[in-house]
């Protein structure tokens, strides 16, 4: 899953980015609000993390304007701004949830999962699928019952295809959902987790569609 993080402290920004990266997303991190809106005009993104307090461009405007060209990214505000008025405010502006400063990075962590469930039109949360089962809260893969080791890169492969099973991601798709700016990117890498994942889950479970790319069977 690619994140875009928008945080003006260096010292915050640069521990999210590298602590979400170690959790397996792709991060990619803004330090002010104009480069969130350029940002989110370029890239697609499963998650926004926002603070309010920004140089450039308010992240409450950001936010307003995101929701006026009815993009249904998830937003989870993360700030400082701790009145009852601020929450309603950004709550109000279409944020899909408010967290505030100081946080637990577990709990933050909780609460991207719970976004990204309901933005994949899921109730439970766990992934399961023809006898695969991941639970993005303790990173854990089993197949029949038995655990298996998955790369973050794997995993994060195995995740973008079972979030909607039947849908067919390209190979570009799936390199932005497994690498943020700056990460090299080998002209194989995709086909290298997939051939990974069929040799530890089983040929079926991916499929290839000529021409397009991949998807896991409905």
């Amino acid at each position: 899953m690619r994140l875009l993080l928008v945080e003006d402290d260096p010292m915050i920004g640069e521990t999210l980015r590298d602590l979400l990266r170690a959790q397996g997303y792709a991060v990619d991190w803004v330090a002010d609000g104009s480069q969130g809106q350029t940002a989110l005009a370029v890239q697609s993104y499963d998650l926004v993390l926002l603070d309010l307090g920004l140089p450039g461009c308010d992240g409450l405007v950001l936010l307003q304007g995101l929701r006026a060209r009815k993009d249904r990214t998830p937003v989870l505000i993360a700030t400082a701004r701790d009145s009852v008025a601020a929450r309603i405010a950004g709550l109000d502006a279409g944020a899909d949830d408010y967290l505030l400063k100081p946080y637990d990075f577990d709990e933050l962590l909780a609460r991207i999962r719970a976004l990204l469930r309901r933005a994949s039109g899921r109730a439970e949360p766990l992934y399961a699928h023809q006898g695969v089962v991941l639970d993005p809260a303790t990173r854990e893969a089993r197949v029949q019952g038995q655990p298996v080791a998955l790369s973050a890169r794997e995993w994060a492969v195995l995740e973008a295809l079972l979030a909607r099973p039947g849908r067919v991601l390209s190979r570009q798709q799936l390199e932005d959902k497994l690498y943020g700016w700056g990460e090299e990117i080998s002209s194989n890498a995709v086909e290298v987790y997939i051939h990974g994942l069929r040799k530890k889950l089983g040929p079926a479970l991916i499929l290839n569609v000529r021409g397009l790319g991949y998807m896991v069977p409905p």
